[in-house]
């Protein structure tokens, strides 16, 4: 009899695993990445091909157990869906530890939800443990995606190979690429010898904080929402010596703040919304927008209801004229917050959906391909390692 128990018991537990590990991932990527807009048939806009540079600075695909050579039903953002969409450049950041109960007011450190999810989707086992190395797999998902696309992807480090890139683009649109950022130096433990280690995986930008405070700085969402510490002004001045980018989404105030006096480079903030659209602790102040306008930055103006108040390609343009009439039509651009565990407002293919609310927005052609993609491409010819 107990026999019989025991064997019952196991198989049990095998059906379990199986369900746990092959279904609950998949699961997680689909409830959590969702859109307001399912799109039955292409957005049609004549000149929308025409577009030479169409690029996002913020994409999560990263986190999820994907194979982004593959077009997918669910999600936002992989390679096929990015060439239907006539995508040049996507950068793709590593998001490494988030709190449970996750919210844009007030969260602490105490908890992780990647170590479950890595646990589940049955990453490495050093990445249950350890959020510098989940990071640093997750830079190598990214040139392994790469290496196996048949050179159709590039990761791209430096102004050389993104010019390469461009000039390459003119004669095959088929071509795609993208960059390594990074959500919250926590990943860096509390070395800043570390971030030598990601600049040589290939990140190229880096937020200080994401959801929560950490031993580099405040967090807009954090329990202090403090500044930066003494070991954050060593990162920004050691982030200046390598080229690498300052990113300002989810910082506190203080932090901007803070940054703003410690360094002149010029800054991004990849993906937000604006309190003069949408006021709350989430958005960018008109304040801290001008400063990053004045320094020749980047705002990503994003595609989910937080951001923008609103849950349509519209919502977003109106954020982006906003943006457009403080600092100049030159430094605003798109930080979707693709697969962010997030509901946006469509996938990458519903970015033509983008153009046409910016037409109704008053932008001409030109302003338009900026917008979509082209103050990126500047921005990083400009503010990238040279080689």
């Amino acid at each position: 009899m107990l026999r019989k128990f025991l064997k019952i018991f196991a198989i049990i537990l095998v059906i379990g695993a199986v369900i746990f590990f092959v279904f609950v991932p998949s699961y997680i990527d689909k409830s959590k990445n969702k859109v307001s807009l399912k799109l039955e048939n292409p957005v049609k806009v004549d000149w929308y091909d025409s577009i030479p540079f169409i690029a996002d600075l913020h994409c999560d695909a990263l986190l999820w157990d994907r194979n982004n050579l593959k077009q997918h039903s669910y999600g936002h953002v992989d390679i096929p869906r990015m060439k239907q969409a006539n995508m040049a450049f996507q950068v793709f950041t590593i998001v490494s530890k988030t709190p449970k109960g996750i919210n844009i007011e007030r969260n602490d450190d105490k908890s992780d939800q990647i170590a479950l999810l890595s646990f589940a989707q049955l990453r490495n086992p050093a990445d249950w443990f350890s959020v510098k190395t989940r990071s640093l797999h997750q830079c190598e998902e990214l040139f392994k995606t790469a290496r196996q696309s048949k050179g159709e992807f590039r990761v791209i480090t430096n102004q050389t190979e993104l010019q390469q890139y461009i000039n390459d683009r003119r004669d095959n649109k088929n071509l795609t690429a993208g960059m390594l950022g990074i959500e919250g130096a926590h990943c860096l433990g509390s070395d800043i010898n570390n971030l030598q280690l990601f600049y040589d995986a290939g990140v190229r930008y880096i937020g200080p904080t994401h959801f929560f405070d950490n031993d580099w700085a405040g967090s807009a969402h954090g329990i202090k929402k403090e500044g930066l510490t003494e070991k954050g002004r060593q990162l920004i001045r050691k982030m200046d010596s390598l080229h690498m980018i300052i990113d300002l989404a989810h910082a506190s105030s203080k932090t901007i703040d803070d940054i703003f006096s410690f360094t002149q480079s010029p800054v991004i903030i990849s993906h937000t919304g604006v309190k003069g659209v949408c006021n709350n602790n989430r958005n960018l102040s008109d304040t801290h927008l001008l400063e990053i306008g004045r320094r020749n930055g980047l705002v990503g103006i994003g595609l989910w209801e937080t951001a923008v108040c609103g849950t349509d390609a519209t919502a977003t343009a109106k954020s982006i004229r906003y943006v457009a009439d403080k600092i100049g039509v030159d430094k605003v651009t798109l930080g979707s917050d693709f697969d962010g565990a997030i509901t946006t407002h469509f996938d990458v293919t519903g970015l033509p959906l983008i153009v046409n609310a910016l037409l109704k927005e008053g932008f001409s052609k030109e302003d338009i391909y900026k917008i979509m993609g082209g103050n990126i491409r500047e921005f990083m010819l400009r503010n990238l390692p040279a080689k």
